[in-house]
């Protein structure tokens, strides 16, 4: 069974205690994870404020430099890694799985390396020159979500880096390896204490929260926690970035060619299982064409394998823990109880692993958990409304808004009712697309802050404002 560790301060450490990670499509254990602690957490936080001395003060052509070499070596463990994110999390090694999610820690990684802050020249003349010029905020603590353990870990790592901070990042404990692994690997290249990883409980996560060295926190998952994450850190006045939950509406417009966009209708609705914050969970229909793309996307969706990751044939992959297959069995319990209609999918799978097969919810209605609440998995809600105007307000009704969808088949049209969607990204005839130049955030419950090109690069720097008189 292949040893982890932890790394802190550039060092391989290991634990008393460890847990075990299990596979989700097997209930087997694919590797015993070190757990850490508080105490190991304040190690790593003082490793990362002695670190950054140094790394904050190298030229930004020399912190590029470092990314590039970072991404060198992502490059050459590309397989490992996705091998490690499919026996921990579940996501299939064919289609959009675990591929997409190694190759895109590949590629941010990149992306990120290429980006720059300059200084901004507010006066030039022979008063005086005012410039702004923006610093690295400190030492910056991640906590990433079991969903996109290496993805979103590369979210989080590489722009702090970029900018001159240094990171002390804490994995779901469902989701350890990949991380550890990829911290491991970065410490090859990067200067000691640059980036360390601790593992840990509740006790470890709110330690990082409230740590008074910890300049600011970095978190995705959900809007209670998030909440929890915030009021932790008022008392050290952290700056945060809060990716939360999301509960995305996409509206099909009255008479909309279907068949050209069931593809990407699809994969909005149930890449990695519906196990993603900016995944489609609530699709809306005109009446008029109600029951046919009630058809059309169940046939689609019944001829998509579910199934465990490593076979070769398998488009998407089991849930990633017991927890979340509870709660999507009885959101769709409960769906059904109310009068909905189980199109295809709606019972649990027997034998090992955590699988539900993919499931379409018709006739569904806006009280129903299935709908109001954040089901993350694959089941969706399809529901009918008679005016354009009435699937805009319902789409906006929730207290919710990372992301949102129109689908139609004129394009301008489209896009016009997509600016009335109350969420921080807009989709137009597909949904979940993220690009490393366009920023990336929510609104109202889905979180404060954005990631992603300059504007997730400025999210891990402070202003200082260099005001010379003449």
């Amino acid at each position: 069974m292949q040893l982890f560790s932890l790394t802190i301060g550039g060092r391989a450490v290991t634990t008393d205690q460890t847990y075990c990670v299990i596979n989700p499509a097997t209930g087997e254990t694919v590797a015993e994870c070190p757990l850490g602690s508080v105490a190991l957490l304040d190690e790593a936080v003082r490793e990362a404020r002695t670190a950054l001395f140094g790394w904050s003060r190298l030229s930004d052509a020399e912190r590029a430099d470092y990314l590039n070499r970072v991404g060198d070596v992502i490059e050459q463990h590309v397989s490992e890694l996705s091998r490690l994110v499919t026996s921990e999390q579940g996501k299939p090694q064919s289609g959009p799985g675990a591929n997409l999610e190694a190759g895109g820690c590949l590629g941010w990684t990149r992306a990120t390396a290429n980006l720059s802050l300059s200084e901004e020249t507010i006066q030039d003349d022979a008063r005086g020159h005012i410039v702004l010029r923006r610093k690295p905020v400190g030492v910056v603590g991640s906590i990433t979500p079991w969903n996109w353990p290496l993805m979103i870990a590369t979210w989080h790592i590489m722009p702090a880096l970029r900018v001159g901070c240094t990171v002390v990042i804490k994995p779901s404990p469902y989701t350890p390896l990949s991380t550890l692994r990829l911290v491991e690997l970065m410490n090859g290249v990067l200067p000691p204490g640059v980036i360390n990883v601790v593992t840990g409980d509740a006790d470890v996560g709110g330690r990082m929260v409230a740590h008074p060295d910890i300049a600011k926190i970095v978190f995705t998952g959900s809007t209670a926690t998030g909440k929890g994450v915030m009021r932790q850190g008022a008392d050290t006045l952290k700056r945060l970035t809060l990716e939360l939950g999301g509960n995305d509406a996409g509206v099909i417009l009255p008479n909309t060619t279907l068949e050209p966009l069931l593809e990407k209708l699809f994969w909005g609705c149930f890449i990695n299982g519906g196990q993603t914050c900016a995944a489609l969970k609530r699709l809306y229909v005109h009446e008029d064409q109600y029951e046919a793309v009630v058809d059309k996307f169940s046939d689609y969706a019944s001829k998509i394998r579910v199934g465990n990751g490593m076979d070769a044939d398998t488009l998407i992959g089991p849930l990633t823990n017991k927890m979340q297959l509870d709660k999507v069995a009885s959101y769709v319990e409960e769906a059904r109880e109310r009068g909905a209609r189980i199109v295809i999918g709606g019972e649990r799978a027997e034998g090992p692993g955590y699988f539900y097969p993919l499931t379409v919810v018709a006739d569904a209605t806006d009280e129903m958990l299935l709908v109001r609440e954040e089901q993350f998995g694959p089941a969706i809600p399809i529901l009918k409304y008679r005016t354009i105007e009435e699937a805009i307000t319902r789409a906006n009704s929730l207290d919710v808004g990372l992301g949102g969808s129109i689908w139609g088949d004129d394009v301008d049209e489209a896009a016009r009712w997509a600016t009335h969607l109350e969420c921080g990204t807009t989709w137009v005839n597909q949904h979940g697309g993220l690009n490393p130049m366009a920023p990336f955030g929510g609104i109202k419950g889905s979180g404060i802050g954005v990631e992603f090109g300059l504007d997730g690069l400025k999210e891990y720097t402070t202003v200082q404002v260099l005001n010379v008189a003449r």
